[in-house]
């Protein structure tokens, strides 16, 4: 939001591009926009030919030489794309009206963002804090050690107690959990909550094939063998494809397993 806060004062004569419809194969889904100004852009309509086309019209209208207030765009050879689809755009000057009505849309958009929550900000827990701030996702970091929390992305939120595992409940259906933190014992814990749930999207835990066995066998003490559970956890997280153990390389393998996990629960809901 600060960003958009920042163009708008920044840009205060610029025009609102809406995609208002689509049908077939299209680069963005209705209710995507952008902003253009005779000079900066915020935000993507999905780029190419049909971006520039829009860009232009709004321009135009900008400095009063023309463009119109609504376009319908086949996006096929003609304009060389090949998508093959078509998308309707709309346009309107931004008036004190149409920011607060961006601005609206924009927090109700945040308040739907599926909830991911990190335990542990370690190396691996910073660097994953850091690869899921630039997407659609409200991420949590959760930790019992103050001085963790620091250097954390600026839309991360925080959470310092002394007991994580108890926070696992209230997690909203539909969401994501990653075990990263310095206590193997605790991981436990956190992933014994968290695996009782049986709607949340993703419960992942950074280790090993050796941890995996550990956890089994404390699983299997706890009851947890006959309830599937271990069929429910990704344990290491990041995958067995990539075998690189930087940090930054096990939070890029990990935000993509997060991404799918969570798309996979929506199809899951909505059939």
């Amino acid at each position: 939001m600060t960003d958009l806060n920042s163009f708008l004062a920044t840009h205060p004569d610029c025009i609102l591009v809406d995609i208002t419809s689509t049908q077939g194969s299209t680069p963005r889904e209705a209710g995507t926009f952008m902003l253009v100004s005779q000079t900066a852009l915020w935000g993507t309509i999905g780029g190419g030919q049909f971006e520039f086309m829009a860009i232009a019209n709004a321009r135009d209208m900008l400095a009063g030489t023309g463009g119109v207030a609504e376009m319908d765009i086949p996006l096929g050879p003609d304009i060389g794309q090949c998508c093959g689809g078509r998308t309707q755009l709309r346009f309107r000057r931004v008036t004190q009206a149409v920011a607060e009505e961006i601005e609206a849309r924009l927090t109700s958009e945040i308040e739907r963002l599926p909830e991911v929550y990190l335990f542990g900000a370690g190396h691996v827990g910073r660097a994953l804090a850091t690869a899921l701030a630039p997407l659609p996702l409200s991420v949590t970091v959760v930790e019992t050690r103050q001085e963790e929390l620091a250097n954390l992305p600026p839309e991360t939120k925080t959470r310092l107690v002394p007991m994580p595992e108890a926070l696992v409940k209230d997690i909203p259906a539909g969401g994501a959990i990653v075990i990263l933190t310095h206590d193997h014992a605790l991981d436990f814990l956190i992933a014994r909550e968290a695996l009782e749930r049986t709607d949340l999207a993703y419960t992942g835990m950074i280790g090993s094939a050796t941890k995996r066995a550990t956890f089994a066998n404390w699983l299997s003490r706890e009851g947890g063998g006959e309830r599937g559970w271990l069929e429910r956890l990704t344990l290491p997280i990041g995958g067995a494809v990539v075998r690189d153990k930087r940090p930054e390389v096990i939070a890029a393998m990990t935000a993509a397993e997060i991404l799918t996990a969570l798309a996979a629960y929506r199809m899951r809901s909505s059939s």
